[in-house]
């Protein structure tokens, strides 16, 4: 018997997707109420689960995290054996729990009480302990589960996941929240390095391919090769060579293309960037121009080029 693994697959999506899709009706003030508080706490949010739960909620705060909200993943296990200590009033605890009945979930409850915090809990269950005892419930009900015999966690954690990052980005937008932002905390990204990153720091300044506007063709093939940049300037910037403006040259003068110079073969006022400008600004001007580098300046002063191929690292 032959199983079709292909048509599981489909099936599998189709029955999570629902699950999404079947969150945007379970949506209520509750919800508001979550980020409004969160917005408003001047401590952190502190994101507790069980097993699977807490694995997702380990996700959540991952992207909480990178965009803005303080937080910190808390085991409920552990939380009841001293880590407890680590909660202040002012933060606000996300607990996590499909059934809304997980017992090392449930028994933080008086301590977070006696504390003063404000409960926000994900549950599938309105009618639950946890739900019943939070202060605002995000309900992530699902049909059913991607998993046939209904046991394994699947549609209920992606549900889980959803609903956090729907809590994660209506804070980014509640703040503002702005690419630059998100680089400061992902600088070893690639995001982060265009965004952090100055040109200064990653031009070529070194052994610049350097000619003069009478340069023979000869000198500006050999500058080009030893430079390694697919191009050489011209007086200092007056001008630039590419090896496309070789090519065509070449092409265009067949008969005298020996007999031409640098002045015949460069292109006049060359874009340039200034060596404090970021790495993202790099990127758009030779993206708007259709260019593959820029000359680099500092103080009218030409110190460098920056290719395409240095923006990725």
């Amino acid at each position: 018997m032959s199983i079709d693994y292909q048509a599981i697959a489909k099936q599998v999506l189709d029955i999570e997707a629902e699950a999404i899709l079947n969150l945007k009706s379970l949506i209520d003030d509750n919800f508001s109420g979550s980020v409004d508080a969160i917005l408003k706490t001047q401590g952190r949010v502190v994101i507790c689960g069980m097993g699977k739960s807490g694995l997702i909620g380990k996700k959540i705060m991952a992207t909480f995290a990178s965009t803005g909200t303080p937080c910190f993943f808390m085991h409920p296990g552990e939380a009841f054996h001293g880590d407890l200590g680590m909660v202040s009033p002012k933060d606000v605890f996300l607990a996590l729990s499909n059934s809304g009945e997980t017992e090392e979930v449930i028994r933080l409850l008086p301590f977070l009480k006696d504390n003063g915090n404000i409960v926000v809990s994900m549950t599938s269950r309105p009618e639950s302990t946890l739900a019943t005892n939070s202060d605002f419930h995000l309900n992530i009900a699902v049909p059913k589960e991607a998993c046939p015999h209904q046991l394994a966690p699947t549609s209920s954690t992606t549900a889980t996941l959803v609903m956090g990052d729907a809590l994660a980005v209506a804070l980014m937008e509640a703040r503002n929240f702005q690419p630059h932002e998100f680089a400061r905390f992902h600088p070893g990204g690639s995001l982060g390095r265009k965004l952090l990153t100055r040109v200064k720091h990653e031009m070529t300044s070194k052994n610049l391919p350097m000619v003069t506007a009478s340069s023979s063709v000869k000198e500006v093939i050999q500058s080009m090769n030893e430079g390694r940049l697919g191009l050489c300037i011209v007086d200092e910037g007056q001008g630039i060579i590419t090896d496309g403006d070789l090519r065509r040259h070449m092409e265009k003068n067949t008969t005298n293309f020996m007999q031409l110079t640098a002045q015949d073969l460069m292109g006049l006022n060359p874009k340039t960037i200034n060596a404090e400008a970021r790495l993202n600004e790099a990127e758009e001007m030779m993206n708007e121009n259709k260019i593959t580098s820029l000359l680099v300046t500092e103080k009218d002063k030409l110190v460098g080029v920056i290719q395409i191929y240095d923006l990725n690292g």
